[in-house]
């Protein structure tokens, strides 16, 4: 691993934080140089078409790094928002991830992602992107998040929703009239009404 292009190669592994191959091959360089990379040690595989960098330092969220690589229109959301936003103390086995009502189903087998589908505003509201471990990351926003726990109580559970809810407040993550914006968004405005009065 001592060739010019073995070190261009690791230096873009470096910055991409997590990379495919194609973003490689962006840069002119070929596949063959990450599996020298692996080879050597200075690269290793963390999901099918996913590589970081050995040394790269990883952080408590790095698992929404390779999950949004592999479902890049996906916006991370429910549990693992929860979690990103530290509203919870469930500890999500896997990568909540919203996509569109009619989008294709992405297969992600070698990870641990939870396809959940969103339409109109409910998709396209309260998006934050913030960068973890040198990727960028679709997260929804708090108070949103909030909303989504109470739609989706069914697959949650109503205690995980409340959770969120006492603790989004208790923070001041968000403010009464945010709450009420995603709670219309989200069409819960009934359901979340008698906590958010109880709150309030």
């Amino acid at each position: 691993m001592d060739s010019k292009v073995d070190r261009e190669a690791l230096r873009l592994v470096r910055r991409a934080g997590v990379l495919r191959p194609r973003d490689l091959a962006a840069h002119g360089i070929e596949r063959v140089y990450l599996q020298r990379l692996c080879e050597a040690g200075a690269v290793r595989r963390v999901g099918r078409g996913l590589y970081v960098a050995s040394n790269a330092k990883v952080t408590e969220h790095h698992s929404l790094a390779p999950a949004a690589k592999r479902v890049p229109r996906g916006v991370v959301c429910l549990l693992s928002a929860l979690e990103f936003h530290g509203l919870t103390t469930q500890q999500p086995r896997h990568v909540w991830m919203a996509i569109d009502r009619r989008a294709w189903r992405p297969r992600v087998p070698e990870l641990p992602v939870r396809i959940v589908r969103f339409s109109g505003p409910a998709l396209t509201e309260g998006i934050e992107e913030h960068v973890v471990d040198g990727v960028a990351v679709k997260v929804y926003a708090a108070a949103k998040t909030v909303a989504d726990c109470f739609k989706y109580r069914n697959k949650i559970g109503l205690d995980v929703a409340l959770e969120a809810l006492r603790e989004c407040w208790r923070a001041r993550r968000c403010t009464s009239d945010d709450l009420w914006r995603y709670a219309k968004v989200c069409r819960v405005s009934n359901v979340m009404r008698p906590y958010l009065e109880a709150i309030a």
